[in-house]
């Protein structure tokens, strides 16, 4: 998907698309840095959008590992499913349902969760709930790692988990923050 349909995309699906571009280069080494990848099973990835970060995670994920892409608009859905990986479970449903799809793919814990959803868009219950499942599920040596334009949700960050590191990304549109969480 082009930078001209990713922005066409966000003008019709505003409330469901955060950004105007994807994530840049710099971004996605950011999001992938504090991962360890030599003993993944699970890493689940919310609102992957056109997927510029699935395939980094892909790219570095072991062969017998699975990644469970949660994502709402059904354009980003059909994109991310001619990736063509059977690592790769695209799930077209809300992030508060990953709990539900853990059974179902066989998942007991989560090594990580990658997280571009736009928080300050989403209403404070649901993010409430999926935090909460993110805890409920996160093996207890893994991470949260979310991006997002504002401090706005550090404080929910550091209420929730008890280590929280912030990094910043200049370059990319706009600049972001990298929250890192583990519990």
């Amino acid at each position: 998907m082009s930078k001209k349909d990713f922005f066409s995309a966000f003008l019709k699906q505003g409330k469901n698309v955060g950004s105007v571009t994807p994530s840049s280069k710099f971004l996605v080494k950011k999001m992938v840095d504090p991962i360890q990848f030599n003993n993944v099973k699970c890493i689940v990835e919310l609102g992957p959008g056109t997927g510029i970060i699935t395939l980094e995670l892909l790219s570095q994920m072991p062969a017998d590992s699975i990644l469970l892409a949660f994502e709402i608009n059904s354009e980003f859905c059909e994109l991310l499913n001619q990736f063509n990986d059977p690592r790769l479970k695209v799930i077209s449903d809300s992030a508060e349902k990953l709990e539900d799809y853990l059974k179902k793919y066989n998942v007991d814990k989560v090594d990580y969760v990658v997280s571009s959803l736009p928080l300050f868009m989403i209403p404070n219950e649901v993010v409430d709930t999926i935090l909460d499942v993110v805890l409920k599920t996160l093996k207890s040596d893994g991470a949260f790692i979310q991006y997002q334009y504002s401090l706005n949700a550090y404080k929910k960050f550091r209420t929730i988990f008890k280590n929280v590191d912030l990094n910043f990304t200049p370059m990319n549109i706009p600049p972001a923050f990298v929250f890192t969480c583990k519990i």
